[in-house]
């Protein structure tokens, strides 16, 4: 067990922190070498750690990649994103555009890839609105991604590990979640208007084209009813028989199939890194649950599916995420409660981990992908400022999670 949890605490301390001093790990390497030294050190053997990989949770990823690069590549998604930014004609409208088209888009897609995309757009509307600090509405970006992307399964990677793991279908989670995202969203739009009073009341000067949409012309092709077919599935998967890891690649496959591009120009654009880190993550989390270091965590968390269990879950997932991320945090708390009945906890979960990454900066690797990208245009979006609206939009969405969790059990609709 010390040998686990030794190699454990190594695993997520490289996760934790990236750039850890004359050390060259990052953290697909950690979760890499965390799982290779688990196999070395004996706690698992090759074969249990083969068996300790998600492969459903893997093809959910690697279909939802596919279907992405396509969209990307046949340029349907730079279309949307300028079309939105398009009808921002001030600050105050820019931030409301930003926060509903990235919210919106985040619910279907995974909101990493949105962000990916959007971010370059934003710093470019703002430039070309004389808007000197595009630093609010690249913050409130990165939040309405995750506050969008709480409500599907497909919304983030820790969605989809959850949805995998706890089997509850696509449309129950929409439900379960909706509200609770419709809810966040108004609150975050608050909080960013209170806290970026100043910035948002500056005029900035209108210009009726401030981005060329022409230029960003999206022809009809395959690949947008193809997206709207397999979404619909996503929806219809407890009817038809299908799960949605299985829907997912189907749509990948029509994708290649039909949407006019060179199949091996989408399959280079896929996230392999990405897909690597979760691998040697299950691997990890396997040993460490082989070894039994997550059972002293029962007595600390109150894992009872009820009102106690919702707001202990809730505020641990959102509090841990600040440590080592959102979606090391679901590896990690998915093995507590995979044997508890009912829907209760898996949602919890969901909310609490997906909105406590609005926290910090290293909260959730959308936040993480919209520093990184705005770095290279030049913009510097910094620890403290995300901190500034973060604490507090976390703090009240948490308390909106709990509130609507709670009204819904009660009511025998969760349960």
């Amino acid at each position: 067990m010390i040998t686990a949890l030794i190699i454990l605490i190594i695993t997520y301390v490289g996760i934790s922190f990236t750039r850890l001093p004359k050390v060259n790990i990052d953290r697909p390497a950690a979760a890499f070498i965390g799982a290779i030294l688990m196999v070395l050190a004996g706690v698992l053997t090759v074969q249990e750690a083969v068996a300790a990989i998600d492969f459903n949770t893997i093809a959910l990823l690697l279909g939802m990649m596919i279907i992405i690069a396509t969209l990307e590549e046949d340029g349907f998604l730079t279309f949307l994103a300028v079309r939105s930014m398009h009808i921002a004609k001030n600050p105050r409208r820019l931030l409301m555009v930003v926060i509903f088209a990235t919210g919106f888009l985040s619910a279907f897609l995974v909101n990493d890839a949105v962000v990916l995309l959007f971010t370059p757009v934003i710093i470019e509307t703002c430039r070309l609105m004389n808007i000197k600090n595009p630093v609010p509405y690249l913050i409130a970006e990165a939040m309405a991604s995750n506050i969008g992307g709480v409500m599907t399964i497909t919304g983030n990677p820790q969605n989809m590990l959850i949805g995998i793991a706890s089997g509850i279908s696509y449309i129950d989670f929409f439900l379960y979640l909706f509200p609770v995202a419709v809810i966040s969203t108004i609150v975050l739009i608050l909080t960013m208007r209170f806290v970026y009073k100043k910035d948002l009341d500056n005029e900035a000067l209108k210009i009726g084209n401030s981005v060329n949409v022409d230029d960003f012309d999206f022809k009809f092709r395959p690949s947008l009813p193809i997206l709207l077919f397999t979404m619909s599935l996503f929806f219809l998967s407890s009817y038809i028989g299908l799960n949605i890891s299985m829907i997912a690649l189907v749509g990948s496959a029509l994708m290649l199939i039909f949407a006019r591009i060179k199949p091996s120009n989408i399959i280079s654009k896929v996230n392999w890194v990405l897909l690597l880190f979760f691998v040697g993550l299950f691997v990890v989390i396997g040993g460490a649950t082989k070894a039994g270091i997550f059972d002293t965590l029962l007595n600390e968390i109150n894992l009872s599916p009820n009102v106690e269990g919702i707001l202990s879950l809730n505020i641990f997932s959102a509090s841990i995420s600040q440590i080592v991320s959102n979606v090391p945090l679901t590896m990690l708390v998915i093995p507590l409660i995979r044997n508890i009945e009912g829907n209760v906890l898996w949602i919890s979960l969901a909310a609490g981990s997906t909105l406590g990454g609005n926290a910090t900066l290293i909260g959730a690797v959308a936040n993480i992908i919209v520093a990184e990208e705005a770095d290279k245009k030049g913009v510097r979006v910094s620890f403290k400022e995300f901190l500034k609206a973060g604490v507090l939009v976390t703090a009240l969405t948490i308390l909106v999670s709990i509130l609507v969790l709670t009204v819904e059990h009660n009511l025998g609709f969760l349960i």
